[in-house]
C-alpha cells in the first residue's frame, strides 16, 4: 500500500459507494478531512464519490393542510407521558384517547413490564429453591460432621480397648472411653 492519503470528509457512510473498498483498490489511505487540517501526503488522483440522497422530509404548514395538528401534538404529549412513566418504572396510562402509536407503546411497555415481572417471579421461585438445597447441604454436613466424630471416637474406643486386651487387663464391654482411658492410664508403663 502506499503512502498516499485520500482526505475525505466523514463520515464514509454517507457515500453511496464502498469508499474503504475504492480505497484499497486504489491503494490509498482514507483519513476523515474532517477532522485533521493537515494534508500531508495527500494523493493527486482519487476516486470519485456521491453523496447519498438525503430522506425528504414532510414539513407541515399552518393552515392549508388536512393533518391535524393538535392531534399529533396530542399523540406526542401521550408518548412522552408514557414514556416518562416506563422511565420511572411506574407505567401509567395517559388521560384520554392515546391515538395509535401512543396506544401501540402503551402496549409493548405493558408487555415489557409484564416479561419483566414473570422473570423475577421465577428469579425468587429459584432463590426460594436454592435456600432450600443450601439448607439441605447444611443438615449433610453437620450429619456428616456427628459421624466422622463419631467414627473417630469408635476408633479411639476400639483403640484403647486393644491396649487393655494386649495387658490383659478386664473391662465392661459398654465401658466409657472416660473409664477406658483411666485404666490404660494406670497400665505399668514397659
Amino acid at each position: 500500500m502506499s503512502n498516499k492519503i485520500w482526505y475525505l470528509p466523514g463520515p464514509f457512510h454517507q457515500y453511496k459507494e464502498d469508499v474503504k473498498a475504492l480505497a484499497k483498490e486504489a491503494g490509498l489511505r482514507i483519513i476523515d478531512a474532517s477532522v485533521t487540517a493537515s494534508r500531508d501526503g495527500a494523493a493527486e488522483d482519487v476516486p470519485a464519490v456521491t453523496i447519498k440522497e438525503a430522506p425528504e422530509v414532510l414539513l407541515i404548514s399552518g393552515g392549508n393542510s388536512s393533518v391535524d395538528i393538535d392531534a399529533f401534538r396530542a399523540e406526542l404529549e401521550s408518548v412522552g407521558l408514557i414514556v416518562e412513566s416506563f422511565a420511572v418504572q411506574a407505567l401509567a396510562r395517559p388521560e384520554g384517547d392515546l391515538g395509535p402509536v401512543a396506544g401501540r407503546l402503551f402496549q409493548m411497555f405493558e408487555a415489557v413490564n409484564a416479561g419483566v415481572q414473570s422473570l423475577r417471579n421465577e428469579r425468587d421461585g429459584e432463590v426460594e429453591k436454592v435456600k432450600a438445597l443450601q439448607k439441605q447441604v447444611d443438615d449433610l454436613l453437620a450429619k456428616a460432621d456427628k459421624a466422622s466424630q463419631a467414627d473417630a471416637e469408635a476408633k479411639e474406643i476400639s483403640d484403647l480397648k486393644a491396649r487393655l486386651d494386649g495387658a490383659k487387663v478386664t473391662y465392661r464391654a459398654n465401658a466409657s472411653k472416660e473409664s477406658l482411658q483411666k485404666q490404660v492410664d494406670e497400665l505399668p508403663k514397659a
